[in-house]
């Protein structure tokens, strides 16, 4: 790890001398110390993803100081998407929030369980009888799937998991009763559950559930002849892949989305995760071009009423909203820190979850520019907010802005709003 120090910090120097800056310099651009940039050039401190992203744009290194921080990230043991032989546990506590546990039959024989399992199994049960009408249970459990997405934007995602997938459960369960029609569209209906229950999980912290549910709502999709569904869950995957920080994963399922034969919308949102890859790689170009795409595909699929809501509901204009952040991953923050105060202002007041992200973003985005009151004084208004969604996702941008922040401790409104911003980067999203 040292090794790889060293040779950042001397790319970094080299750059920086044949730019014809000196530290001092490049630190008022990048708003880092003298003494930071010193150690860092020296190989005595660690490099980190934001300060090479900064110096690439600073010294037009065209992602090359981006890609030298750039470490191999271990993939997760791969989730068992079947669903042979299996059996949900569901614990629900006296605080509200519940979860759910996937085991299979013979470790909760071991566990001590087999008396439940014992009258599953031995005692035959009564075939379902065939559900010739689902119209009703198909619209009921849609207005449900929309309360449940307004209610996951304003409580925590633990307390959202629970109905989502028992609902999904169910929803498998009534389409095997239900005849040819009808069990599609239940199908179809249980991979929109599913796919957001993986949203959930990944909110919740749980990656491997994330995947697991992920991995189950193309199952699903797949059985309901639905592929843009399909197509989009790996959309979805790419965007974990992205949060996990294998960047090559990411794109490489995005690209895959965007060439498909997938509806316009899904090719749309594919193109954003292919740009947000891109951006975090350090390829202006690349990344504006999969920008423009993704603008170009969405604009047509909003003329088309017969798509559905796919991806972020609540934000009035996604593709500006996500040119702000890759600009921020670009090492372009103070241009970033525009466009996210403008998205930001016109997102809807209920949908707390989205403010709150976009939000801490906007924050980091001030304060790598160099704001740093305006920074204090976004981050102070959306903390207590951060507490009540529960979010991983935020949690670790809240984290990567302490960082940021803590830099400049002798700054007056950082010095009063550190403590409390340290004490909620520590609290961890309940799971």
């Amino acid at each position: 790890m040292r090794e790889h120090w060293q040779d950042f910090g001397r790319e970094l120097r080299r750059r920086r001398i044949a730019a014809g800056l000196s530290l001092q310099q490049l630190g008022r651009r990048v708003h880092y110390s003298k003494s930071q940039l010193s150690k860092v050039e020296r190989g005595l401190k660690r490099p980190t993803a934001e300060l090479a992203r900064l110096c690439d744009c600073a010294l037009g290194a065209g992602g090359e100081l981006t890609r030298l921080v750039a470490v191999p990230h271990p993939q997760p043991p791969s989730p068992n998407s079947g669903n042979d032989d299996e059996v949900w546990l569901m614990q629900l506590r006296k605080d509200g929030s519940g979860s759910f546990q996937r085991l299979r039959r013979r470790d909760l024989i071991a566990a001590g369980a087999a008396s439940v399992l014992t009258r599953q199994t031995s005692v035959p049960q009564p075939a379902l009888p065939r559900l010739e009408g689902t119209e009703a249970v198909v619209d009921a459990s849609r207005l449900l799937f929309g309360q449940l997405r307004r209610l996951g934007q304003a409580a925590g995602a633990a307390h959202v998991l629970p109905p989502l997938i028992a609902q999904t459960h169910s929803l498998e369960h009534l389409a095997v009763a239900s005849g040819p029609r009808g069990r599609k569209e239940l199908l179809v209906l249980a991979s929109r559950y599913a796919e957001y229950a993986g949203w959930m999980a990944q909110e919740s912290g749980d990656e491997t559930a994330a995947l697991w549910w992920t991995d189950r709502a193309v199952q699903l999709a797949s059985a309901g002849a639905d592929k843009a569904l399909a197509v989009y869950a790996q959309v979805r995957r790419s965007l974990i892949s992205l949060y996990r920080g294998d960047i090559q994963e990411s794109m490489e399922l995005a690209a895959y989305a965007l060439q498909s034969e997938a509806p316009t919308r899904v090719r749309g949102l594919a193109a954003q995760h292919l740009a947000q890859g891109r951006a975090v790689n350090g390829d202006h170009t690349g990344c504006m071009r999969s920008l423009d795409r993704a603008r170009e595909l969405l604009a047509e699929a909003a003329m088309d009423p017969t798509q559905p809501v796919l991806g972020a509901s609540n934000l009035p204009d996604v593709v500006s909203m996500f040119t702000g952040w890759c600009l921020y991953d670009l090492g372009r923050p103070r241009q970033a820190a525009v466009i996210l105060d403008e998205e930001t202002a016109r997102i809807p007041e209920h949908a707390l979850r989205t403010r709150t992200r976009y939000g801490v973003r906007r924050a980091l985005a001030h304060a790598s520019a160099g704001d740093l009151d305006q920074a204090c004084h976004i981050t102070a208004e959306l903390l207590p907010t951060s507490r009540l969604i529960s979010s991983a996702t935020v949690q670790a941008d809240i984290r990567r802005l302490c960082r940021t922040l803590g830099r400049h401790s002798r700054n007056a409104a950082v010095r009063e709003l550190l403590p409390e911003l340290t004490a909620s980067a520590a609290h961890p999203a309940h799971s």
